[in-house]
């Protein structure tokens, strides 16, 4: 039995709180008789939207406040991407549950001026000195390892916010998003390429694409019912890759990148880690079977170590 009500929060942005209606959705149909009510509030991340995220210094933007309401029983869960989680969280709460993921990649979205005039759709399309809008180290590192001709410009804000300010700002040819959020909002018809490893491109955020449903450690019955939500495969997956970056102690500011996929039953695991410039870089990649956390944990920490 789920307690009557369960009380939801997550940040106040478009996305965040389609995200958390996802989740009040499953959580919903197994359990009709209770009620999941949804906070949204603004965190430091959302209140300053000037200073680039790798200027900010370690993870915890959008977590912290949330988590202080969920200690002091304000909230019951906490919807996060799971990508903006802390690879280790505060001692009384715990990753409760991690949904289905999204499509993980990140996206390149080309300016409809570029696109409809020159045809322009993929990074390899780009003359060299085109500006490509992303506040993201992990991508600016990873971009201009491949890309070495390409610049780059802070962008922040939600996805409409970039979306507006690709369109309005006469510098950007493109902006780097993750698929994930464009395709929760129905915002689709925008990715003008995914950009994967295979397909001239780069390995995403740990964690990327998935929910993580955070709770009190030890409330039992909230854990209870959340475990009725969980995912396996992306969470034996995202296990692996928040060990990996455990291992690597790599915050928002680090350039890991990693790539998760089940292959014939075994999960496939690469990562990156390339220096700010896009100079040096290393990789690995191992296939393993996995069936159990403690085995993906380790399949993390594993890969940590050859990088």
């Amino acid at each position: 039995m789920a307690p009557s009500t369960i009380t939801v929060g997550t940040r106040k942005s478009p996305l965040a709180m389609a995200q958390a209606e996802l989740v009040v959705a499953s959580l919903q149909a197994i359990f009709p008789e209770s009620s999941f009510p949804i906070h949204g509030m603004t965190t430091t991340g959302d209140r300053d939207q000037n200073t680039a995220l790798y200027n900010f210094g370690g993870k915890g933007l959008w977590t912290t406040q949330l988590e202080e309401k969920l200690v002091a029983k304000e909230l019951d869960i906490v919807v996060h991407s799971l990508k903006d989680m802390p690879t280790t969280l505060p001692s009384d709460c715990t990753l409760g549950a991690v949904t289905k993921r999204e499509d993980p990649r990140d996206v390149l979205v080309m300016k409809k001026a570029l696109r409809d005039t020159k045809g322009y759709k993929t990074l390899a399309d780009l003359p060299d000195g085109s500006i490509i809008g992303t506040s993201s180290i992990r991508r600016i590192a990873q971009l201009a390892r491949r890309y070495p001709g390409l610049k780059f410009k802070d962008v922040r804000g939600n996805i409409q916010t970039r979306l507006k300010k690709l369109d309005e700002d006469p510098e950007l040819s493109a902006i780097v998003l993750a698929a994930a959020g464009l395709l929760r909002m129905d915002l689709g018809e925008h990715i003008s390429q995914y950009l994967d490893v295979d397909n001239g491109g780069i390995l995403h955020a740990v964690g990327q694409g998935a929910l993580g449903v955070e709770c009190r450690a030890g409330d039992q019955s909230v854990l209870e019912a959340l475990k009725k939500i969980e995912d396996k495969d992306t969470l034996l997956a995202c296990s692996a890759e928040r060990s990996l970056m455990r291992e690597l102690e790599g915050g928002c500011s680090v350039p890991i990148g990693a790539e998760t996929k089940w292959v014939d039953g075994k999960l496939r695991l690469r990562a990156t880690v390339v220096s700010v410039t896009g100079k040096e870089g290393v990789d690995a990649e191992v296939l393993e079977s996995i069936t159990t956390e403690e085995e993906a944990t380790e399949l993390g920490k594993r890969v940590a170590r050859d990088l």
